[in-house]
């Protein structure tokens, strides 16, 4: 395609990724956006690679898997934050192996020592694991030395007429905005809270998804653990409720007792971006301009971020 004016809605792992994308075809990219890191979702995830609440999985596997060889370069630019660590996935019964297997470059069944008690399958896969704070700042960085430029909107859009401008494409990133952005009632809150810690020395992410403990789950980082968590659909609420985070912190102290001795150093709240399925696709809309939507990533933003930023970039080449 042509050298385009390109306007993202949105400055999460999305909307940068897209950025980024554009920026290195040599395309002119400006961000609009109310919120910047580090105040995003983006930013106060437990992030690691994993497909989680997320379809179609067809094209889920297809993004992840770009996404995941992305990742792996990553791992070696320090200031990154992208490091690989295994994930123990256990269930307390028979379980067939993740789609997503043929994805990650290790993966084998879990040993019997390996299980808490009262699990009586898993498997250990090696993963992804970025530390959000640090990736974030990462990607705005780099983001602006390409020569990206970003506009911070005093209140979310509310009409993809307020950007449409001179432009001749804009990206839509903008999450959980797009339920009103775009009039989407596919679209709703997948509410999670998180307990931050500090790491007694672990190195394995745990994570009991669907067995007596879930939603349940460990991401040790250099620093701290973050322990997790909730997945409350349509729960718009960002208040910290004290009996999830006491709650989070006993589950997760039976599935790894080291867990008792740490501190608890603080708790947040994120709304996943969830959807019936990943919108991403062109919409020509009369009079304003056309849009590419990229959201609804539930609970795989960085899962997903790579790979559907490039198919963003194909479907920009055929215009």
């Amino acid at each position: 395609m042509g050298k385009k004016r390109v306007t993202i809605i949105g400055c999460g792992v999305s909307g940068l990724s897209c950025g980024i994308r554009f920026l290195e075809d040599g395309h002119s990219v400006r961000i609009v956006a109310a919120s910047l890191p580090p105040d995003t979702t983006s930013n106060v995830a437990a992030a690691y690679w994993y497909p989680y609440k997320v379809s179609p999985q067809d094209k889920v596997l297809s993004w992840a898997s770009y996404s995941y060889k992305k990742f792996l370069e990553l791992t070696k630019v320090p200031e990154s934050g992208i490091s690989v660590f295994e994930l123990l996935k256990i269930f307390d019964h028979d379980a067939e192996e993740p789609f997503w297997k043929g994805a990650v470059r290790s993966f084998r069944n879990a040993r019997s020592d390996e299980l808490p008690s009262g699990y009586v399958c898993g498997f250990v896969a090696e993963v992804p694991r970025i530390e959000t704070p640090v990736y974030m700042r990462y990607l705005m960085k780099r983001f602006i030395e390409f020569g990206g430029e970003i506009e911070v909107l005093e209140n979310d859009l509310s009409d993809i007429n307020e950007v449409s401008g001179e432009n001749n494409l804009i990206v839509n990133c903008s999450g959980l905005g797009s339920r009103q952005l775009c009039t989407d009632e596919n679209s709703f809150p997948i509410r999670g809270q998180l307990v931050r810690t500090t790491n007694p020395g672990l190195s394995r992410g745990v994570n009991d998804e669907l067995g007596p403990l879930a939603v349940s789950y460990i991401v040790p980082r250099d620093n701290d653990c973050i322990l997790g968590g909730t997945a409350e659909e349509n729960n718009w609420s960002l208040d910290i409720d004290p009996d999830t985070s006491s709650d989070i912190l006993r589950k997760c102290r039976i599935l790894e007792p080291k867990l008792k001795n740490a501190e608890v150093l603080g708790y947040t709240v994120g709304l996943r971006p969830g959807r019936t399925e990943v919108r991403l696709e062109l919409e020509d809309i009369a009079g304003v301009a056309r849009v590419i939507h990229n959201y609804g990533h539930g609970g795989a933003g960085f899962t997903l971020s790579w790979g559907c930023a490039e198919e963003v970039i194909q479907i920009a080449d055929s215009i």
